[in-house]
């Protein structure tokens, strides 16, 4: 069964690397959606169903601390699966991150 996912990042380039190392991978990706901040996400999300939310943390607009505050405030996204593609290494941020439902 094929995943509709959303990749969240600013950088157009990071966007491309990961649609890339998604299809070699052979994670069955049905719909790739990009957005470059959190904001953009969440207008595609008004209009596109996603299994898998793939977002950078500094964006920005709305950072990915802002999108996962805004998914995990909303009944039809909250349980949708974000995973946080950063060079974040701080303990603190990377725990907030989960306190706010960030999957990995």
């Amino acid at each position: 069964m094929p995943y509709n996912v959303l990749i969240v990042d600013d950088s157009k380039s990071m966007r491309q690397v990961i649609r890339k190392v998604l299809g070699v991978s052979g994670f069955m990706v049905g719909d790739c959606l990009e957005a470059e901040n959190g904001q953009e996400a969440l207008r595609l999300l008004d209009e596109n169903w996603v299994d898998l939310i793939l977002s950078d943390v500094h964006m920005p607009v709305m950072d990915g601390f802002g999108l996962l505050r805004a998914l995990r405030q909303n009944s039809e996204w909250q349980d949708t699966p974000v995973v946080l593609i950063t060079t974040e290494s701080n303990e603190d941020r990377i725990m907030e991150a989960m306190s706010l439902g960030a999957k990995g």
